[in-house]
């Protein structure tokens, strides 16, 4: 299960743009129809400003601003100036170590970075600590940069965690929740209560996890009503995986025009990594979504269900949704062969 960095927690404002376009000694642009390429020269030009006048946060600002338009190298070369006085950028370099952003994988450095900032006392740090005590657990839970030990990934995660706070870290609520329903660390009420907690705090991953538990009763009753409320929220707001699951309900349910539908706007994405960026659910499981969309669109191709019947489509389908995830493809190959689907 390929996992991602926990970001660094935004600031109210969103991106540093916005939040340098509210500084009092910013440029005026209100009432100029400035292009974003217009803004970031000037925010470029106004923080270099600042950095000569020996103000430290500004390369921090600069570093960031590089790094939300996807420029690492020259992000990492700015946080790197200044990671011993600005925590932030200390964060931020741990994590393009880890994860190769603008330099080479460097799985070690990244979690030297992240340790020092879960063992720091200094004030400013706190509201970095969760975040960084969450991608430990990734590097123990990934066996990177450190030896795997699922005991030290959940010990980090509990911690990252911390009881379901809203302002803790969302991504290992989210995360305990998935390692509590696997092998072999399977405690399915402990996976739906932090998948509970987690999605009240707004986990989209989560949100569409819940749906399926109350489908199959995992870890608490079944309860198709819940499992259809959360399946068609997560879905809307984007949840692949819940847009599968859904497709199955819908056709289980012979409702086979709403499966079909569903199936086609799924199967349409050709792109699985843009849905995985816009959603930061886990790429996996964003991949079995699509797979149990694929497969439903060939079976009903296959049978003629709310679509012509294509026996040549529906072959090209199932292959496909094979290659997508042969798990799923075999589960529901099985599924069929038994009548079931």
């Amino acid at each position: 299960m390929k996992l991602r960095s926990e970001c660094l927690p935004k600031s109210e404002n969103g991106t540093i743009l916005y939040t340098l376009s509210q500084l009092p000694d910013f440029p005026p642009c209100k009432d100029q129809d400035y292009s974003h390429e217009d803004l970031l020269q000037i925010a470029e030009t106004f923080l270099k400003s600042r950095i000569k006048e020996g103000d430290v946060q500004a390369n921090f600002f600069l570093g960031q601003l590089f790094f939300e338009e996807g420029w690492y190298e020259d992000a990492l070369l700015q946080f790197e100036k200044v990671k011993e006085e600005d925590d932030q950028a200390l964060y931020q370099a741990g994590v393009m170590y880890y994860d190769g952003l603008g330099t080479q994988e460097d799985h070690r450095k990244g979690v030297r970075y992240m340790e020092r900032i879960v063992t720091s006392d200094s004030p400013s740090v706190k509201h970095l600590k969760y975040a960084a005590a969450y991608n430990l657990g990734r590097a123990y839970f990934e066996g990177y940069g450190v030896r795997h030990s699922d005991r030290d990934a959940e010990r980090w995660w509990l911690f990252a965690a911390d009881n379901g706070n809203p302002k803790a870290s969302l991504k290992a609520q989210s995360m305990l929740g998935m390692y509590y329903s696997s092998p072999p660390n399977v405690d399915l009420h402990k996976a739906f209560f932090w998948h509970s907690e987690a999605c009240g705090n707004g986990s989209l991953e989560s949100q569409g996890a819940l749906g399926v538990m109350y489908l199959y009763g995992q870890g608490i009753k079944k309860n198709v009503q819940a499992a259809m409320e959360c399946l068609k929220e997560a879905a809307e707001r984007g949840n692949v995986y819940a847009q599968g699951h859904l497709v199955s309900c819908y056709y289980q349910r012979k409702l086979y025009t709403k499966a079909v539908e569903l199936a086609k706007k799924i199967v349409a994405h050709d792109n699985i990594e843009l849905l995985v960026n816009a959603t930061e659910c886990l790429p996996s499981y964003t991949v079995k979504g699509v797979a149990m969309a694929t497969f439903y669109l060939a079976r009903c191709l296959h049978l003629g269900l709310a679509i012509e019947q294509d026996s040549t489509a529906a072959k090209q389908l199932y292959s496909k949704a094979a290659q997508l995830d042969a798990t799923v493809a075999a589960e529901l190959h099985f599924e069929m062969v038994y009548g079931k689907i």
